[in-house]
């Protein structure tokens, strides 16, 4: 446990917010497109570098389709110790470009707006000075700090999720540097599952003027299946299908031989989504000639609220309170690497920036509100194995 005093453990942070700016800046500046894997190096050599100077030992794990991923451990550590994950992404869904053109980095006293700011390149300035106060708050940890950082969250993880459960297989708890939501700065204890599907109709071409009887549209049953696809809605059980694009048919004058949805699906637990996918594999043709390929399923699992997840969460309210800080958690509609790691270790997400605009034009970063976050971070790394918490935090 942390012998430092935690007003002085948030006295330490708010000190150094100039400097949590300065890195801030930096890593924005440096632009990281998931599907740009030869400007992820740039991020990651930042990062190397900052944690190689506070004690960390730093691999770098090369990457196929990505500029690869980095993961750091304590140089000095014990040997078959409880460690818990820090884990964040250096990738942004902002083309290469976006910084100068349709988008400045601007920093105030306030703010720092830039693509990639709010998500997640202040979570990664919280994970080092989270990391740099701990080492003076403490000579070692009761539970060793891991960090893995990767290039691809954006674009689902495909490559980096292998080394992810991995960690989190073994790991005594999973801090998920993502930012936080809304405007109070809510932790996200839930996330909803994400699905994808196509769903191929099949049918037969003709000459719509000459022969239409013997043409079977495609796009008419598409019609059908589409209806169907939004009767799954269910708004009462957080349950969300969109069918969000449509494509299909060869010329005005021909019956559609071919016609295809992609389909978005959100799930609130495994149970729903289970439903779901069934429903959907589920489908038929009722167009007289065609057919139905059905593809896809759920790509993110659902985060649900474990005894684990829950367990954490209760902790990190016990910390903050000693704060003198006052946090709420919220389910989120999109998913991320917390989604995988909840399968297997307490997690919770949400422990980046508070800020707005994900994934949008007006993203920004509250600079005053990144001490406090770092602050919540030492507090929750200094704890005792979540084994040896007590059954009920309050």
């Amino acid at each position: 446990m942390l012998s430092t005093d935690p007003a002085q453990i948030l006295e330490m942070a708010h000190r150094e917010t100039e400097r949590m700016a300065d890195l801030l800046q930096q890593l924005v500046e440096l632009e990281s497109p998931s599907l740009s894997p030869s400007t992820h190096g740039a991020v990651l050599d930042v990062l190397d570098d900052r944690l190689h100077k506070i004690g960390y030992s730093v691999r770098r794990l090369r990457g196929e389709a990505t500029g690869g991923h980095l993961m750091a451990v304590p140089s000095q550590r014990r040997r078959h110790h409880p460690y818990q994950l820090l884990l964040g992404h250096a990738d942004t869904v902002w083309p290469l470009g976006t910084l100068g053109s349709e988008m400045t980095m601007e920093r105030s006293d306030e703010r720092l707006r830039g693509p990639g700011a709010y998500d997640m390149k202040a979570g990664l300035v919280q994970i080092v000075f989270a990391l740099e106060l701990l080492a003076h708050c403490i000579d070692e940890p009761a539970v060793t700090p891991v960090v893995f950082v990767n290039t691809d969250e954006e674009v689902g993880s495909r490559e980096s999720g292998r080394h992810i459960v991995r960690l989190a297989r073994n790991a005594d708890r999973v801090m998920v540097f993502e930012p936080s939501l809304g405007p109070s700065g809510r932790i996200k204890t839930a996330r909803k599952g994400i699905g994808r599907f196509t769903v191929t109709v099949i049918g037969q071409a003709a000459h719509a003027g000459l022969d239409p009887d013997k043409g079977a549209s495609a796009i008419l049953e598409l019609s059908h299946v589409i209806q169907a696809l939004f009767a799954l809605n269910d708004p009462e059980q957080g349950v969300t299908v969109n069918v969000g694009t449509i494509d299909g048919g060869l010329l005005p004058n021909v019956v559609a031989p071919e016609s295809k949805a992609v389909v978005d699906v959100r799930v609130p637990t495994q149970a729903a989504a289970e439903v779901v996918k069934t429903a959907i594999f589920g489908l038929e043709a009722v167009t007289p000639g065609t057919r139905l390929e059905i593809e896809g399923g759920i790509g993110r699992p659902p985060m649900e609220a474990t005894p684990g997840n829950r367990m954490l969460w209760n902790l990190a309210k016990t910390e903050a309170a000693a704060l003198g800080l006052v946090v709420d958690e919220a389910t989120a509609g999109g998913g991320s690497d917390a989604n995988t790691t909840s399968l297997f270790a307490p997690t919770i997400d949400g422990m980046g920036a508070v800020g707005d605009g994900a994934h949008a034009a007006h993203e920004f970063v509250v600079l005053a509100r990144m001490p406090e976050r770092t602050a919540l971070a030492v507090r929750l790394l200094g704890a005792s194995p979540l084994s040896l918490q007590p059954e009920e935090v309050t």
